[in-house]
């Protein structure tokens, strides 16, 4: 008779919930997937007597998920409590040094440690899964690891964030600023209530860097991505773009380049035709573009309990049914250092908007600096604020007025020199906002 897979559960928030139920409700058809019955038999939580809609009265209880990682009652140890160090950190290690498998959904303890943790996991041979650390639902871990093992991939890029997703998409529908969707997104519990590590781009940083070190074959570096939020999108960058023929998304994007791996997340702007583009709301999307199977898109569900449990599962049928891979689809020891492009060199369109004080020279003085360091121009847009009612004799200093220029491929080197320097002019009344574009078919 085969023998049961035996689940000891870390965390029992919304995901741990779900995947409760999940394995109650598709027990059966899950075991005549994995050859083998798959049962939770234990699970630590910091409260006992919370209300979680599910039975747990029948499991061992653990007060400290380190015991449960060693404890002999379990052979996989699902690792849901989050955070890079801490009890995630002590119980991922403990299990891995017990022999157990190990399957976590916590992005931030593999950015910061999954190098060594996967090293570990192979000396004790055992498995370190993590399908839902990256893009909840979409099954992007084994796409880059096992369906793409004979594609050398070029760039990947996709909307890592729902968070973020939901409030540029609220912006450009509705017409209301970052700070009210902000507020509304707390409000319906998709952001926290510090969402620092959300809006500000974190978030993305920690599941690219991952991504990065699949699709690439590097050691994971999370502290070499150049990150920028969504804190400073304005509703004038969101009506400019959709004028302009883009979008405006929080990407997260890595390419292969001759002088290494460029990782960055920032706002972009994107074509309306091309597929990130239509994703709305909290979805996620990832774009592969690799030589022999070109470009793959796949969206759904970046968070949610039941989305989450859902790649959680599909981790867990792979160690029942004996499926082992490279951590990161590779043994560790082959993982390459990671060697960074650096930001300098970037190279594509911007947008680019300045407040211009209406003056003689002012718009010359800026097209001059542009010119100064190469840069091409595509198109320019200026808009003429109407006159002030209490100031038909134009005061000093006059109203500034927005100018936006587009500008044709260029280096990220180039244009922040020429801010730099017009900004020194003097001509302008608030710092430049910078978006660059982002050419995707």
């Amino acid at each position: 008779m085969v023998s049961s897979l035996r689940l000891g559960i870390a965390g029992l928030g919304t995901v741990g919930a779900s995947l409760l139920r999940l394995v109650d409700r598709h027990g059966i058809e899950l075991a005549a997937r994995c050859g083998r019955p798959v049962v939770v038999t234990a699970v630590s939580a910091r409260d006992r007597k919370r209300d979680r809609g599910v039975d747990i009265s029948s499991l061992e209880w653990f007060d400290d998920p380190v015991a449960l990682a060693r404890s002999e009652g379990i052979d996989v140890f699902v690792e849901l409590i989050g955070g890079a160090d801490g009890p995630a950190n002590a119980a991922v290690r403990a299990a891995i040094e017990s022999g157990k498998h190990v399957v976590t959904a916590n992005k931030a303890l593999l950015a910061r440690h999954g190098a060594e943790l996967s090293a570990l996991a192979e000396r004790s041979g055992v498995s370190l899964n993590f399908e839902a650390a990256a893009a909840g639902g979409i099954p992007i871990i084994k796409t880059l690891r096992e369906s793409l093992a004979g594609n050398s991939v070029a760039r990947l890029y996709g909307i890592l964030n729902g968070t973020c997703n939901y409030i540029l998409t609220r912006m450009e529908r509705e017409g209301l600023s970052f700070e009210a969707c902000l507020a509304e997104a707390q409000r319906l519990g998709y952001a926290e209530a510090d969402p620092t590590f959300d809006v500000d781009g974190f978030d993305t940083a920690h599941k690219l860097s991952i991504l990065t070190a699949i699709a690439f074959g590097t050691e994971i570096d999370a502290d070499a991505i150049y990150v920028e939020g969504i804190r400073s999108i304005t509703t004038a960058d969101i009506e400019a773009a959709a004028e302009l023929g883009y979008r405006i998304k929080l990407l997260g994007v890595a390419t292969k380049s001759d002088s290494g791996i460029e990782q960055r997340v920032h706002p972009t702007m994107v074509p309306k035709s091309s597929p990130i583009a239509r994703v709305d709301g909290v979805t996620n999307a990832v774009a592969v573009e690799a030589d022999f199977v070109g470009r793959l898109v796949l969206a759904g569900p970046g968070a949610g309990g039941d989305a989450t449990a859902s790649s959680v599962v599909s981790d867990i049928a792979d160690i029942a049914r004996g499926d082992v891979v490279g951590t990161f689809g590779r043994p560790a020891s082959l993982l390459k250092p990671y060697q960074r492009a650096t930001m300098q060199t970037h190279a594509g369109g911007y947008y680019i908007r300045f407040a211009v004080y209406d003056r003689p020279g002012a718009f010359a003085s800026i097209a001059t600096r542009m010119a100064e360091q190469g840069i091409s121009l595509e198109s320019i847009v200026q808009r003429r604020r109407a006159p002030m009612a209490d100031a038909p004799d134009h005061p000093q200093p006059l109203e500034p007025q927005p100018v936006i220029l587009i500008t044709y491929d260029t280096t990220e080197a180039q244009v922040k020199e020429a801010l730099e320097k017009i900004t020194t002019d003097g001509h302008i009344a608030e710092r430049p906002q910078m978006i660059r574009i982002e050419q995707l078919a």
